[in-house]
């Protein structure tokens, strides 16, 4: 209920102010290419951001996953695996089997390019915050601006509907984990203790 109504007053407050028009409509549909939606479009539209926020919020609830259900479901044949953390901490370590487009790099054709042409392709998606190890390349962020949120949303605002997300916090040692940097991670906690 609180969530909601922190929805309600943000976009309020991202109203135009009296007197002033808006250019487009809030789209209930994918996001289109600017090109496609002519010269009236907004470039930035929060209170559509909000809207799509809060119109996933149950939907979001029923397609997180077990570690179990998550990895099983995954490893079917047409799954994705998508890691959208930078490329450098991708690099650094990610699951195994994971695809790497960083989030800041999402547009129509990448994520084509990325996903296929099938819409309803499943993706699986994590972030740094699925994991407790707290060290690079998954330092935590902030609960609230977890990577797998803004992820989820925009996935679905490009048309992917069929998304699911890992639940849960665990270690990176109970997932098959590729990491260049296991020797420092080792290092690293010898000298802790």
């Amino acid at each position: 209920m609180r969530f909601r109504l922190l929805l309600s007053a943000a976009a309020l407050a991202a109203s135009p102010a009296l007197g002033q028009s808006v250019t487009a409509p809030l789209q209930s549909s994918p996001i289109q290419s600017n090109e496609k939606v002519g010269q009236t479009a907004l470039q930035i539209d929060y209170a559509g951001f909000i809207a799509l926020a809060a119109k996933l919020e149950g939907y979001r609830a029923q397609r997180l996953l077990s570690r179990e259900a998550f990895f099983e479901r995954a490893a079917q044949s047409g799954a994705l695996l998508l890691d959208t953390r930078s490329a450098a901490a991708f690099d650094m370590g990610h699951i195994e089997g994971a695809v790497n487009l960083p989030f800041s790099d999402f547009t129509s054709a990448k994520l084509r390019a990325i996903i296929g042409a099938n819409p309803d392709r499943p993706i699986f998606i994590y972030c740094n915050n699925n994991f407790s190890d707290n060290i690079q390349p998954i330092a935590l962020k902030s609960a609230s601006l977890a990577l797998n949120i803004p992820t989820f949303i925009n996935l679905y605002g490009y048309g992917y509907e069929n998304l699911w997300e890992l639940d849960g916090v665990m270690s990176t040692s109970e997932v098959s984990w590729v990491s260049a940097f296991e020797p420092l991670v080792a290092k690293t906690n010898l000298s802790a203790g």
